[in-house]
Order: structure tokens, then C-alpha cells, then sequence
């Protein structure tokens, strides 16, 4: 079973504190692969010599994505009565422009994410049918009503017309949930209490897509200061709920089960350290969640999903951001590897060999 498997007799992993430092010793030979995770170094920094002699090659290869879904983005937490109401936790997804940052930032190499499972078969889509709108119709009066109507999307902005519409409509959203534009600032129309947050990231690198994103808010009047905390205590914080909002995501399997509990439950909500990081506690979900635990077969697993899916969008429980389906990888010219790679992953280095050997 291991044919084809193994066959460097030495790999060596050097780690480094710096990524520049770690790109610049890729560059100049001391290592030989690469797994790039940033935009703007995909598009310009790859113009060496090596590169233009065919010395060191790049590919995007989809195949380590084609087993999981994925969602991420900036997550309210409703233990926080200001992102208790729903509408409130929408209007925050109106102030996220996405599509100038893809232009801007991103050099055109990302997608916006619209589903919790964005990328697999189990992603929702249209409005529901069959078996989901049975298990849905079933819970009508425990889902929101656009369910059943409107599609999901996120707002389209790209451009200050776009961004202003957006804008607008999120002002209404605030209004419609009891919150007023004051002297510049939003404020609770009954308690006069300003509306801040403050949004915690696990590293510097998402500052450039928070800090625009706290721009945009203060156009409507609300104050969301970005503070980037070291791994640790970024995961002590989310563990004890210590956030307003954070900045963080779930990956999901081809076949979901009980971690949807762990995800979503309500039980998983008033625990520590779960990873029901926005404190979901909603008994649609948790109906929703037992049907797929308990699926019979793999078609009425895959209709729970889509349902629970749609549910989830449209509470509004993350301001959805970003991803690319594909790998990233740049190496020098030393190795080979199968014509055809596995369909769920890029082999590397496991079925990959030496030139030569």
C-alpha cells in the first residue's frame, strides 16, 4: 500500500520568526518549497531570476481544498447584548466592502464566501427544496422568514456609489433595531449608549482588511477599534469569551456529524473553550442538528446540511470574508511528481521524488 510513498531519504523543516526573512531564503535556494499564503506576494514578488529562467516553478493546484468547506470572517458575540438582534449583526455585513479590497489588496485572487460550507457539494444555494424545505417547513415558525424567500447574498459594494447604498442600508437596519445616528455617532434610541466594539485578530496580517472594514463603520457612527493580540492569548480570550468580535472561521469534512453540536449548540454555547465562538443558542439549529446526526442515509444528511446551512446565513451570525480554493505553491526545479494527483491532495511530499531518482 505505501508504493509510490516516501521516497526522500532526508526532508529537513527550518522554522522562522519571520515570513520575509523565510520568503528571501526560498528566493535565494536555501529551501526548496514553498506554500504561499498572501495575495500581493503571489502577484509581484515573484519576479526573480530563478523564476524567469524556469528555476523555481509556481502552480495553484484545487486538489487539498476538494475535502472541506469552510467559513471565516468577523464573528459578533451575542453574549453581547448590542449583537443580540439580528438586524444589528446584518448591518455590519453591509459596511464590509469586499469587492475593493479583492481590487485593491487581494489582486483579484480571492472569493467571498457565502455559505458555512463554501467550496463542497454541502453548500446551500437558490431558495430550498425537497427535502430541505420539508425539514424547514417543519420549523417555520423558529426560522427567519427570508428563508423561505430570498436567497442568500452578501452586499456588492466596489465603489463609493455601491458603498453608499450599502451604508444606507445598514443605518435602516440600526433604526429598525433601535438604534439612532446622533451628533455623528450610533446610539441606543432608549439608553443613549454609544454602539463600540472592539475586534480582536490573532495576528497583524488581517489588520488591512479590519481596518477599512472599522472605517466604514464610523461613516454610520460606529466606533470598532482592531487590536491584534499573540496566538496565546488570542485563544485564551475566545476560550473564556472574552471578545466583542473576533476574527476566526470553522473548517467542515464531506460529512458532518456531531461537531455541528460542538459548532452551533446550544449546550456548546453557555460552555468555555467550545467552538461556539458567537454563542448560538437557537432550537431550530439544534433541531436541525440532530437531523444530521441521525440521518438515515447519505441524502437526507446532505438536505440537513443545505437546511442548516440556510438557517445559519440567515441569522446573520458572521460577516462572512474570504478564501481561495486552491493551493499555492512555488518550488524549485528538483523534484517531479504523478501527472495525476490525488483528488484530495496535492501529494506534496509524501508521492513526490527527486529529479533523477
Amino acid at each position: 500500500m505505501n508504493i509510490g510513498y516516501n521516497n526522500f531519504k532526508r526532508i529537513e523543516y527550518t522554522y522562522y520568526a519571520d515570513i520575509d526573512v523565510e520568503f528571501e531564503a526560498f528566493r535565494s535556494g536555501d529551501s526548496d518549497f514553498w506554500a504561499e499564503n498572501e495575495a500581493k506576494r503571489w502577484a509581484t514578488a515573484y519576479d526573480f531570476p530563478a523564476v524567469q529562467q524556469g528555476k523555481v516553478k509556481k502552480e495553484e493546484l484545487p486538489n487539498d481544498y476538494r475535502s472541506s468547506g469552510v467559513m471565516v470572517g468577523f464573528i459578533p458575540n451575542l453574549r453581547r447584548e448590542q449583537f443580540q438582534d439580528a438586524r444589528v449583526r446584518e448591518a455590519l455585513n453591509y459596511a464590509f466592502d469586499f469587492e475593493t479590497l479583492k481590487r485593491t489588496i487581494f489582486y483579484g485572487q480571492y472569493s467571498r464566501i457565502n455559505s458555512y460550507f463554501f467550496g463542497s457539494e454541502l453548500a446551500s444555494s437558490g431558495l430550498p427544496q425537497g427535502k430541505e424545505l420539508d425539514l424547514l417547513t417543519a420549523l417555520k415558525d423558529e426560522v427567519p422568514p427570508s428563508v423561505f424567500t430570498t436567497p442568500y447574498s452578501n452586499p456588492v459594494a466596489g465603489d463609493e456609489g455601491k458603498l453608499r447604498q450599502n451604508l444606507r442600508k445598514a443605518l435602516g437596519l440600526f433604526k429598525e433595531a433601535g438604534w439612532e445616528l446622533k451628533g455623528g455617532r450610533m446610539v441606543n434610541a432608549r439608553t443613549g449608549k454609544p454602539f463600540q466594539f472592539e475586534i480582536l485578530l490573532s495576528s497583524n496580517i488581517i489588520e488591512r482588511v479590519a481596518l477599512p472594514f472599522a472605517a466604514n463603520l464610523k461613516k454610520i457612527g460606529v466606533t470598532a477599534t482592531v487590536r491584534s493580540v499573540d496566538a496565546s492569548q488570542f485563544t485564551e480570550r475566545w476560550r473564556k469569551r472574552d471578545f466583542d468580535v473576533m476574527y476566526q472561521g470553522w473548517a467542515q469534512s464531506l460529512n458532518p456529524g456531531s461537531e455541528q453540536a460542538e459548532y452551533w449548540g446550544s449546550k456548546a454555547a453557555a460552555a468555555e473553550g467550545t467552538q461556539n465562538y458567537a454563542g448560538i443558542a437557537n432550537p431550530a439549529i439544534d433541531a436541525l442538528i440532530r437531523k444530521i446526526i441521525f440521518a438515515p442515509d447519505r441524502d437526507n444528511q446532505v438536505a440537513a446540511v443545505k437546511a442548516l446551512d440556510r438557517v445559519l446565513l440567515h441569522n446573520h451570525y458572521i460577516v462572512p470574508s474570504y478564501t481561495l480554493r486552491t493551493s499555492r505553491i512555488a518550488y524549485w526545479d528538483k523534484f517531479e511528481r504523478p501527472e495525476e494527483l490525488p483528488h484530495y491532495s496535492s501529494g506534496f511530499p509524501s508521492i513526490w521524488w527527486a529529479k533523477g531518482q
